[in-house]
């Protein structure tokens, strides 16, 4: 993907360049929060499930009853990172949540649009939710004893005590309660949600190589888990196929993305069309549709982009000829 300053920078004195991007990044905020006025209810319920989410979490560690770990065929194959270690795993799940994240505003940026910021985030919390509600059900369906270190047998954080007050268990103790629960095993947080970052930048990304890179990592970080012992392998297996049918058919009940690519007819779905669009001129439309698409107003920053049934085709060479990509995008 090309930077929208990267074409002429040699040419162009660098203030030039940066009002260039600054308007390029005021059009696409201006369409970003057109969306966003639209679809705030679904981002809002998204985010406030993640807190219900947690608070499930730290419900089913007041049940929580440590026990002998359990025997486990991950437990037998690989070996133990040790405590020491655990941090490993949580540094690999942070860099796949940042680089999704930012890769989620690459249109405030780069010349090439693909995406929509707001439908692409309502896409994804719609996801993260469908699996979610399933793990609550499952982990408070049955209760296994935890095999993290701090959930075993003579560990103080192993049970908690009954709480005092009802503030206790709506604060949920963030973040120590969120990092030291026990109880929510099966399956997985964090393979849910680098799942669907996964599978959602293979549908939506273009970089073929990024996703191949993207799919290996979701391997490493099953692996680090249970070498880590914060979850059973079992935990990591239902989420594997989980998490892939919940996407799988969640997304076909959800409305496509609207097409970016250049020769659109239709920047914006039908429901964020201003409502005076009709007595607007033909000029001022065409040069909204350019800005809203990524193009600019000169023919010769226009280029072609293809894309079949809502899904944009892989750049199989990853480089364009005019500037190198920038990576994440």
């Amino acid at each position: 993907m090309t930077l929208y300053i990267g074409r002429e920078a040699s040419k162009i004195p660098f203030a030039v360049l940066v009002m260039k991007l600054w308007k390029r990044v005021c059009a696409e905020a201006t369409t970003e929060f057109k969306l966003l006025a639209e679809n705030w209810k679904y981002i809002l319920g998204g985010l406030i499930f993640q807190y219900i989410h947690g608070l499930a979490a730290r419900g089913v560690h007041y049940l929580h009853r440590p026990g002998p770990v359990l025997q486990d065929l991950g437990f037998f194959l690989l070996p133990e990172l040790g405590q020491e270690k655990g941090y490993i795993s949580e540094m690999v799940f942070t860099c796949v949540f940042v680089s999704f994240f930012l890769w989620t505003f690459h249109p405030f940026i780069f010349k090439s649009k693909k995406i929509y910021t707001v439908l692409v985030w309502c896409r994804v919390l719609a996801f993260l939710v469908a699996c979610q509600v399933l793990r609550i059900l499952t982990f408070y369906a049955t209760q296994l004893p935890g095999p993290n270190y701090h959930c075993r047998e003579g560990s103080k954080l192993a049970r908690l005590p009954r709480p005092q007050s009802a503030l206790e268990v709506v604060l949920i103790n963030f973040p120590h309660g969120i990092v030291y629960g026990c109880g929510d095993l099966i399956f997985s947080s964090h393979m849910i949600f680098t799942l669907v970052f996964v599978l959602t930048y293979q549908k939506y990304g273009t970089r073929r190589c990024i996703k191949q890179l993207a799919w290996l990592i979701a391997v490493v970080q099953s692996l680090l888990i249970v070498a880590s012992r914060k979850h059973y392998t079992v935990d990591v297996v239902v989420a594997w196929y989980t998490v892939n049918l919940v996407v799988f058919f969640v997304d076909k009940k959800l409305p496509e993305l609207p097409d970016r690519t250049s020769g659109s007819s239709l920047i914006l779905p039908t429901s964020i069309k201003d409502k005076d669009s009709k007595n607007k001129d033909s000029k001022s439309k065409e040069e909204n549709q350019k800005l809203l698409n990524g193009n600019a107003i000169d023919p010769a920053e226009w280029r072609p982009r293809s894309q079949i049934n809502g899904k944009i085709l892989e750049d199989a060479n990853g480089v364009h000829v005019d500037t190198p990509a920038m990576n994440g995008a």
